[in-house]
C-alpha cells in the first residue's frame, strides 16, 4: 500500500535544503526542460509566463505557479493532473482550478536503462516505483522519506534481453511476412496467367464454334435437300445385295486360303531349318554324290529365295480385307440399304455422272435448287422414320460440344476476374492465407477463424457449431492497449481490423458478426475471443500478415512508446 500523502510532507523542510546547488538543475526536471530552469533570481511559470516566483520556491513543496512548473521534484502539484484522484487544494492558492500541469510528471534519468517520466502522484509516496523509475530518485533519501536503491542495471539488462528477443521476434516475423508476400504476388501472377490462357482459349473455341455452327447448318440444310426415298427396291438394291453376298463369299473363301497359307508357311519353316542344319553339319571330305548335290540343290533354293521374294501381300492388308463391312471400315452396305436410292433417283444425281472440274458446282447449285422448292413446298420435305441422320447428329453434338466448354471457360474467366478484384490486404497478402484456419479454446467452445471466409464458434460436446460472420472487408482502427509482456497483444496504434458480417442470426438479436483485430506475430494464432455486446465478438489474432509493410493506405503507422 501507498503511504498516505499526509506523511509525505513531513519531509519537505528536508527537500527544500537542497533545491538550487550551483551549478545544479532541480530535482526532477526532464531534459526538454532545462532551458525553464537555468539559475536565476526568479522563475518565471512555464505555462504563465506572466507569473513569476522566487527561484527559492522551486521544489519547496507548494504549488506557486497555475501550471505547476514549479514543483517538477514534489507531488504538491500533483493536483493539475487529470488522472490523479481529487486531492484539496492548498490554502495559498488562488489560481484558475481548471488549469493542467505543463509538465508530463517526474524525470528519472534511470542511468543504465531508459528515462521516463513518472506521474507526479507518484513522487515521495514512500513507493519505490522501479517499474517507472529504476533509479528510486523519485523518493526522498533524507528524513522522513524512503530510500531507494538504484536497480537500473539489473532491470536495464532484463529489459535489453526482453527487448532483443523481442525484436528477433519481429525480425522472424517480419522476414516471414516477406515470404508471405512472394508467394501472393506469385499467386496472383498465376491468377493472371490463367485469365490470359482462358482469354485466348475462349477466342479460338468462340472461332472453332463458329465454324462448326456453319457447317452444322450446311449439313442441316443439305440433308433437307435430299429427294424424298421410297421403299420400293430397284434393280440397284438388287445389285447391292447380290454384290455384297459376293463379297461376303470372297471374303470366306480368302480366310480359307490364308489358313491353308499358314499351314504350309510353317511347314516350310521346318523343312528349311532341317535341310539349312543338314547343310552345316554334313562332312564334305565324304566323296558322297548324293549328298553333294542335295547340298548344292538347297543352296540354290536359298539363292531363288532372295530373288523372287519381291512383291508379297502384307499381313495387315489381309487382315484388313478380313475385317467385317462397318461404317467405318469396308464398304458400308447399310447407307446403300437405308438410303437406297431407286431408278429414278440416279436422274437427280446428275451429278455423279460429270467431270471433276465441275461436279462440286453443279452440285451446290443443284442443292440449293432443291432446298428452294422445299422451303416453297414445291417438293415434299425429306422424312426420315429414324429421325435426323447420322451426319446431322455428329455436327450438332460437335457443335454443342464447343458452346459447353466456352461456357465453362466463360465462368473460370469471371471467377478469376471477380478473384482480382477482392481486396486482399497490402502486397495482397492475405492470398496465402485464404481458407485456412486457426482456432482456439474458450471454455466449453472451440472458436475459429478462416481468413477471409467464416468465424465460427463450436460446441465441444457435439451440439452443431454457430457461424458468427463472413467476411466483409478489411478496416483500420486505433488501438489504445498497452503491451503485453508476453508479445500477444496488440500495443498503441492504428491496427488492421477484418470485419465479419452477417452470420447466424441470435435468438431475438441481429445477426452475429466478429471484428478480428490483427497485430504482428511470428505464427497465425488465435490469442482472445470475447464478446463485446450481445452477438458481437471480438477477436485478438497474432499473425505476420500484420507486421512490417502492413500500414493502411496513406497513413504512416508510429512506433510506439518504449
Amino acid at each position: 500500500m501507498r503511504q498516505s500523502r499526509a506523511f509525505v510532507l513531513l519531509g519537505t523542510a528536508v527537500a527544500h535544503s537542497g533545491i538550487v546547488a550551483a551549478g545544479s538543475l532541480p530535482r526532477g526536471v526532464g531534459p526538454e526542460f532545462v532551458k525553464f530552469y537555468e539559475l536565476k533570481d526568479t522563475f518565471t511559470c512555464i505555462g504563465n509566463p506572466t507569473v513569476s516566483i522566487p527561484a527559492s520556491k522551486v521544489n519547496d513543496n507548494s504549488c506557486d505557479c497555475p501550471d505547476g512548473s514549479d514543483e517538477p521534484g514534489t507531488a504538491a502539484c500533483a493536483y493539475l493532473d487529470p488522472l490523479s484522484p481529487p486531492q484539496p487544494l492548498p490554502a495559498s492558492f488562488s489560481g484558475n482550478t481548471n488549469t493542467t500541469n505543463a509538465l508530463p510528471g517526474f524525470w528519472c534519468a534511470n542511468e543504465g536503462h531508459i528515462g521516463a517520466y513518472v506521474p507526479f502522484m507518484y513522487v515521495n509516496d514512500g513507493v519505490c516505483d522501479y517499474q517507472l523509475c529504476c533509479d528510486g530518485s523519485e523518493e526522498y533519501r533524507g528524513i522522513g522519506g524512503v530510500k531507494c536503491e538504484n536497480r537500473c542495471a539489473a532491470i536495464g539488462k532484463e529489459w535489453r534481453r526482453v527487448e532483443k528477443e523481442r525484436k528477433d521476434n519481429l525480425e522472424r516475423a517480419n522476414k516471414k511476412r516477406r515470404t508471405m508476400a512472394k508467394q501472393s504476388r506469385e499467386l496472383r501472377r498465376q491468377v493472371e496467367a490463367k485469365i490470359s490462357t482462358l482469354q485466348i482459349d475462349i477466342k479460338g473455341l468462340e472461332h472453332k464454334r463458329d465454324e462448326l455452327k456453319q457447317k452444322y447448318d450446311e449439313v442441316e440444310r443439305s440433308e433437307r435437300g435430299k429427294v424424298v426415298k421410297t421403299e420400293s427396291t430397284g434393280k440397284l438394291g438388287v445389285l447391292v445385295g447380290l454384290a455384297r453376298n459376293r463379297v461376303n463369299e470372297l471374303r470366306d473363301a480368302l480366310r480359307v486360303v490364308v489358313g491353308q497359307r499358314d499351314d504350309l508357311k510353317s511347314k516350310v519353316e521346318e523343312l528349311q531349318t532341317i535341310l539349312s542344319a543338314f547343310k552345316e553339319e554334313y562332312n564334305p571330305n565324304f566323296n558322297d554324290e548324293g549328298v553333294k548335290k542335295a547340298v548344292r540343290a538347297y543352296e540354290d533354293y536359298v539363292g531363288k529365295l532372295g530373288e523372287t521374294a519381291a512383291e508379297t501381300l502384307h499381313e495387315d492388308d489381309i487382315q484388313e480385307v478380313l475385317k467385317e463391312d462397318t461404317d467405318s471400315n469396308g464398304i458400308n452396305w447399310k447407307e446403300y440399304e437405308e438410303g437406297e436410292m431407286t431408278d429414278t433417283d440416279i436422274i437427280y444425281s446428275l451429278e455423279a455422272y460429270l467431270p471433276d472440274v465441275i461436279r462440286d458446282f453443279v452440285h451446290q447449285k443443284l442443292n440449293l435448287l432443291r432446298i428452294w422448292m422445299i422451303e416453297n413446298g414445291i417438293i415434299a420435305d425429306n422424312p426420315t422414320s429414324s429421325g435426323e441422320s447420322r451426319l446431322v447428329t455428329a455436327a450438332r453434338e460437335a457443335y454443342q460440344a464447343v458452346e459447353g466448354d466456352i461456357s465453362t471457360k466463360e465462368r473460370d474467366l469471371s471467377s478469376h476476374e471477380e478473384d482480382l478484384q477482392k481486396d486482399y490486404g497490402a502486397d495482397d497478402i492475405f492470398r496465402t492465407l485464404k481458407d485456412t484456419c486457426i482456432s482456439t479454446d474458450a471454455g466449453e467452445y472451440t472458436y475459429e477463424l478462416c481468413w477471409l471466409s467464416r468465424t465460427s464458434q463450436k460446441s465441444k460436446k457435439g451440439l452443431g457449431h454457430t457461424t458468427m460472420g463472413n467476411f466483409d472487408r478489411i478496416d483500420w482502427e486505433e488501438s489504445d492497449e498497452e503491451e503485453r509482456h508476453d508479445g500477444k497483444g496488440l500495443g498503441r496504434g492504428k491496427r488492421m481490423v477484418l470485419r465479419y458480417e452477417n452470420g447466424q442470426g441470435c435468438w431475438n438479436g441481429p445477426n452475429r458478426r466478429t471484428d478480428v483485430w490483427l497485430a504482428c506475430a511470428e505464427t497465425e494464432e488465435l490469442w482472445r475471443i470475447a464478446e463485446q455486446e450481445k452477438c458481437v465478438y471480438r477477436m485478438e489474432v497474432g499473425t505476420p500478415a500484420a507486421c512490417e509493410e502492413a500500414v493502411e493506405p496513406g497513413n504512416v503507422r508510429e512506433k510506439d512508446e518504449l
